[in-house]
């Protein structure tokens, strides 16, 4: 992904006097070049589905009563194209980043397949349930992974510090340094805080916060946003920020093209659960219950069911070929089973390729001083129980393959937090415990983040975030992702 435009960063002089009235930011030639190639490509991937389709029922001989077929085509590529259009799919908000762009374009794909369903039935037309049936799930399945292939170059081009959005963060001192520890840690989003404002103009050290310029106060910040040509006002956390000071610098900013956005001071969640609504005229944040039950949890266990029955059978030569490996390298069972915690707490015995020498757990005793995992796990990067074979299974995680036996029995779920052992359960806060109200996964976030790498808090975190934040679309994204961070082998070991 190659940038056109990327403005300087500015340490802007506190109390200077601007020389000229800003009406909006530069847009970066980056930001609607990436937009209308996902246009583009949507666009492009609908109509060579409805084509390929149409071939594939031609040559089947499949009509449509008095509906000519390129007329059904026709409709069917302008109606998928106004449910992505009205679904607000090409938002720059949601671009690249984030499930909540998958999620948006299942909602139009999903809505495109409602309105064609209904035409055909409404018109009556001989085969449309199974044109329909057949074109929405294929366009699903060509655009989800073109848009992924697309955040690649994005990402890439954000890691190495092109193609960002210029960020004003304004609040105390100790959520603004928060704030720009995430977007270092997470440039992929693509915020980069390019100034601070505080109450009295200053850091704790200084004019500098983390090496961010501090360049005025909360009262000047409209003023900086015009001088600065910042894309996005971050407000964090302050007791000074009171309703009437968020309105009148919303009023403020009305004009300058710039978004503002506002962190919740009381609350750490996001995704689906999340609701913004007006009530007697003030805007409230409503946060839902986290669903454990309902449809979206049935086609969840559907997903299980049948994706772990497809990949036992596509996987079943590599199952034997491991097996035989394992036979050959040392002798003991192929399989190692270990009990583990489950959903609402219940013990169950998972199933993985057995990796290490047989009285492995008996050697553990005298390796707790080298411990090398975080919080109540017990992990080392070069373990002398490992054996040369279980080096290259636990590398690419096909040590985990058997799992899922465990998936189609219903102990565990493709994607979902890690599975505890019952004395590292035993060691859960209030807090932890809440990972126990969904089944564990073969995959989650953990897996695709860094694994046995991340810290014990960040994977406390994570595993919390999945369970209070959980959607299809996370589900889906997770399971792409899964790929990539099995074949680079990253923090696995």
């Amino acid at each position: 992904m190659s940038e056109q435009v990327q403005p300087t960063r500015r340490r802007p002089v506190v109390g200077a006097v601007p020389t000229k009235r800003m009406t909006s930011p530069t847009v970066n030639g980056w930001e609607p070049a990436y937009r209308y190639g996902v246009i583009a490509a949507d666009v492009l991937c609908t109509v060579v589905v409805v084509a390929l389709s149409g071939v594939l029922l031609s040559a089947n001989h499949l009509t449509f009563g008095p509906l000519p077929l390129l007329a059904l085509q026709a409709v069917t590529i302008l109606v998928v194209i106004a449910s992505l259009y009205v679904n607000r799919v090409w938002n720059t908000s949601v671009l690249g980043q984030g499930a909540e762009e998958f999620r948006r374009l299942g909602r139009g794909l999903v809505g495109a397949v409602v309105v064609l369903g209904l035409g055909g039935l409404a018109a009556g037309l001989p085969g449309a349930r199974l044109w329909v049936f057949l074109v929405g799930p294929a366009i699903a399945l060509v655009a989800f992974p073109v848009r992924y292939l697309l955040r690649r170059p994005l990402h890439r081009a954000r890691g190495e510090g092109r193609c960002l959005l210029p960020v004003l963060a304004a609040g105390n001192v100790d959520t603004v340094k928060d704030l720009i520890g995430r977007t270092r840690r997470a440039p992929h989003l693509g915020w980069r805080v390019d100034a601070v404002c505080t109450v009295d103009g200053r850091a704790e050290i200084g004019v500098e916060l983390d090496g961010i310029p501090v360049v005025g106060r909360f009262n000047e910040l409209a003023e900086q946003v015009r001088r600065g040509g910042y894309r996005i006002v971050a407000v964090t956390p302050d007791a000074y920020w009171t309703p009437r000071r968020l309105q009148q610098l919303a009023w403020e900013l009305e004009g300058t093209g710039t978004e503002m956005v506002v962190a919740p001071a009381l609350m750490d969640f996001a995704g689906p659960r999340l609701h913004v609504t007006g009530v007697l005229g003030m805007p409230l944040l409503r946060v839902s219950e986290p669903t454990f039950t309902g449809i979206r949890r049935m086609i969840k266990l559907m997903v299980d069911k049948f994706g772990s029955l497809l990949l036992l059978a596509l996987l079943a030569p590599v199952l034997l070929t491991v097996a035989v490996a394992i036979m050959i390298d040392t002798r003991g069972p192929v399989l190692y089973k270990q009990r583990r915690v489950g959903k609402d707490g219940r013990q169950f015995t998972i199933l993985k390729f057995r990796t290490m020498v047989t009285d492995a757990d008996k050697l553990r005793a005298e390796l707790e001083a080298v411990n090398e995992g975080a919080g109540v796990l017990f992990k080392m990067k070069r373990d002398p129980r490992v054996t040369s074979v279980g080096r290259v299974l636990r590398r690419y995680s096909m040590d985990e393959l058997p799992q899922l036996f465990n998936v189609f029995g219903g102990s565990m779920s493709l994607v979902g937090p890690r599975p505890p052992l019952p004395e590292e359960s035993a060691k859960y806060g209030p807090d932890m415990r809440r990972r126990l109200l969904v089944k564990p996964g073969m995959t989650g976030l953990w897996q695709v983040s860094g694994r046995s790498d991340l810290s014990w808090d960040e994977s406390v975190r994570l595993d919390l975030r999945y369970v209070e934040d959980w959607s299809l679309a996370l589900d889906a994204l997770i399971l792409w992702k899964t790929i990539r961070a099995v074949t680079g082998g990253a923090g696995a070991y």
